[in-house]
């Protein structure tokens, strides 16, 4: 069994953390409920969070896992990525199976959207093995519409060469050159791509459960990571700022970007639309390959 979680500052942030028997360890931020840290039992870290992020317990946290809800990026009148993961959330229960946190309609969420709900963060460590899983309820009299993401920051030893499959054959928006196409056969690679980043959104309505393979067959640790979302994760965002977007971001080291990856759960194309008292819920497991 797992130690109680309990609450601590970790890296200057207000934290609740769990160390289990075997070495592996989680610690989730109060703010937005954001997995800063999720280490296994190896002592290997798996999740990247920034050192210049500011921790002031309000400006949004550079790493470990965001939640972006309800609105993804600048898709929507809301601040970019919504509010949740700007906001203080409760610790519901903490065992030795996990953590669930939980953000409910307030005046401070009613600042900026007007609608009731319940959001439940719940984080869940195994041997080897993480999963989170992002509960909404639609607690309102009337329906409301959101995206959202679970956009996860995961270390790699050098982006350059970390390569990520189990996309081919998804449709694919490449944001930055702002191209539509096919992916085509073969691993995704990072190699060529430093300077200007990756920012790409891959739909996966065909695909769900299909499990994504992030791989650094160079590098002498030889990190591997199996990622698996929810069906209800219509697409798959892949991000890393590269060089150039590193340097102008001021919660970002200058090269911050070769150690991390994003590989985002993401339902943000088409808003999914809740009736009052509808639940539903978006989920991304890691697994040590």
């Amino acid at each position: 069994m797992a130690h109680a979680w309990t609450r601590i500052s970790y890296e200057g942030f207000a934290a609740w953390c769990a160390q289990w028997p075997d070495g592996s360890s989680a610690v989730v931020a109060e703010q937005g409920a954001q997995l800063l840290s999720w280490k296994t039992a190896d002592g290997r870290e798996h999740l990247y969070l920034s050192p210049a992020s500011l921790r002031d317990g309000q400006a949004a946290i550079r790493g470990g896992v965001p939640v972006c809800f309800p609105q993804f990026n600048t898709r929507g009148p809301l601040p970019k990525h919504g509010f949740a993961r700007n906001l203080p959330w409760q610790m519901r229960e903490g065992d030795e199976a996990g953590i669930v946190m939980q953000l409910t309609d307030s005046e401070a969420t009613r600042a900026y959207w007007p609608h009731a709900f319940d959001a439940r963060l719940r984080i869940g460590v195994q041997a080897g093995s993480l999963s989170i899983r992002l509960d909404v309820q639609n607690t309102d009299q009337v329906a409301w519409s959101m995206t959202c993401a679970l956009h996860s920051y995961l270390q790699v030893d050098d982006v350059a060469q970390t390569r990520l499959s189990g996309l081919q054959g998804l449709a694919c928006w490449d944001a930055l050159a702002d191209t539509r196409f096919v992916q085509p056969p073969g691993d995704v690679g990072f190699a060529t791509t430093t300077e200007q980043g990756f920012d790409r959104v891959f739909s996966t309505p065909d695909a769900a459960g299909t499990a994504l393979q992030l791989r650094q067959p160079e590098v002498p640790s030889g990190r591997r990571l199996e990622i698996v979302h929810s069906s209800t994760a219509s697409e798959v965002v892949v991000w890393n700022p590269g060089l150039l977007l590193s340097h102008s971001l001021a919660d970002m080291p200058d090269d911050g970007w070769r150690q991390m990856l994003c590989v985002e759960a993401a339902s943000i194309d088409t808003p999914v639309q809740l009736a009052p008292g509808q639940p539903w819920s978006i989920s991304q497991t890691l697994t040590l390959g």
